[in-house]
């Protein structure tokens, strides 16, 4: 009797399984990356009425075709090697490409994109390499400027634990908006392309500190956002860095960049505490109006003479199809016409990752140069 309720189970069990595998739809390549270069997308919606691809690698969007089997395509490129983000809008919902785990996430709902990864015939200065690596390390601490407790990422150069005696120059990182204190390394993949730089010679070893850039929540008005962050950096981040990591603490070693949204605070906060930094950089800086930079950035301007003496870098870079290159242009014409002296750097590129991972590869041999 036992025998046979087993063998009823097992059969039972099969039965159920076979039904499952049946109702899941059918499995689906997406990306797929054809030995062209072009890149084909598909999306099993059978139920839709429209399905549109969007993507830093399409001049505007295009429309997928739908198949009988109800699977939606579309072929397009080929598409240069880089990472590039995209999505799916069916039916006028934007969402991401189901079959596709690759993510790009944030702080907020409207940065969550799918990844798109072409590799090229070589290595990438982005790619990871056979060559030593640094750490990525998480800590939560006590902003006692902000009242809460918050988190930061921070890169240690190959070495750093084994060097116990050395001391490290520090980079203060910032990301853009919507994003987070992972997102320079899970998307910039700024590790790597340190780590890359440093075997090939390139560039000083040194801590990249990236902190969260909200000083207000995400989403809400952000007019403190900039003051209350720069707060918490100087008063709660940098104590806790020298605290918990072997860095030097004067100005001449530290350096602050940012992009976009951290772009501008890295210029404001850096041009306005050059006590405090000697190296300041704005990628695709959200750097607001022209019309304020006279009184947001007085204390540079009330003494040129001193602050061309204290910084040894200023360096703000944008590329032109960027929708701030405008007022990225606009606030070097401001730096000139004041006496600053700045790098301006000029590349073709929009507001995406793409240019600003090879922002960070020219910037970085720029920083604390071996004397």
């Amino acid at each position: 009797m036992a025998r046979k309720t087993l063998a009823l189970a097992v059969l039972i069990a099969g039965f159920t399984a076979a039904s499952a595998l049946a109702q899941q739809p059918p499995r689906i390549v997406s990306p797929e990356i054809l030995p062209d270069g072009r890149v084909t997308f598909r999306l099993n919606a059978p139920k839709a009425g429209d399905v549109i691809l969007t993507g830093e690698f399409l001049e505007g969007n295009r429309r997928l075709e739908k198949g009988a089997d109800g699977i939606w395509s579309v072929t397009v490129g080929p598409v240069e090697p880089e990472i590039y983000h995209y999505n799916f809008t069916i039916d006028g919902v934007r969402t991401i490409d189901p079959a596709n785990p690759q993510l790009k996430t944030g702080s907020t709902a409207s940065t969550i994109t799918s990844v798109l990864e072409v590799k090229g015939a070589s290595p990438a200065f982005y790619d990871a390499q056979p060559v030593p690596h640094g750490d990525i390390r998480t800590h939560w601490y006590h902003s006692k400027s902000l009242g809460s407790v918050r988190r930061l990422t921070v890169y240690t150069p190959p070495g750093y634990d084994e060097n116990r005696s050395s001391r490290y120059p520090a980079l203060y990182l910032f990301h853009g908006a919507n994003a987070d204190e992972n997102a320079w390394y899970r998307l910039g993949r700024a590790n790597l392309i340190l780590d890359n730089l440093i075997a090939a010679g390139q560039i000083t070893r040194f801590v990249v500190v990236m902190p969260f850039g909200y000083g207000v929540p995400p989403g809400q008005a952000q007019a403190e956002n900039t003051a209350k962050f720069g707060t918490d950096l100087i008063q709660d981040v940098i104590p806790f860095i020298q605290s918990r990591y072997r860095v030097f603490t004067d100005r001449g070693q530290r350096a602050i960049v940012g992009l976009s949204m951290g772009g501008g605070q890295a210029l404001n906060l850096g041009l306005n505490n050059l006590d405090l930094f000697s190296y300041v950089g704005g990628f695709s800086a959200a750097i607001g109006n022209a019309a304020n930079h006279a009184r947001t950035f007085a204390k540079l301007t009330s003494n040129v003479e001193e602050a061309n003496g204290k910084l040894k870098l200023l360096w703000v870079g944008c590329g032109t199809e960027d929708s701030l290159f405008a007022p990225n242009q606009a606030f070097s014409d401001f730096l000139k016409t004041s006496g600053v002296t700045h790098t301006f750097h000029r590349t073709p590129g929009a507001h995406t990752w793409s240019v600003w991972r090879q922002y960070l590869r020219e910037v970085a041999p720029k920083l604390f140069p071996q004397t």
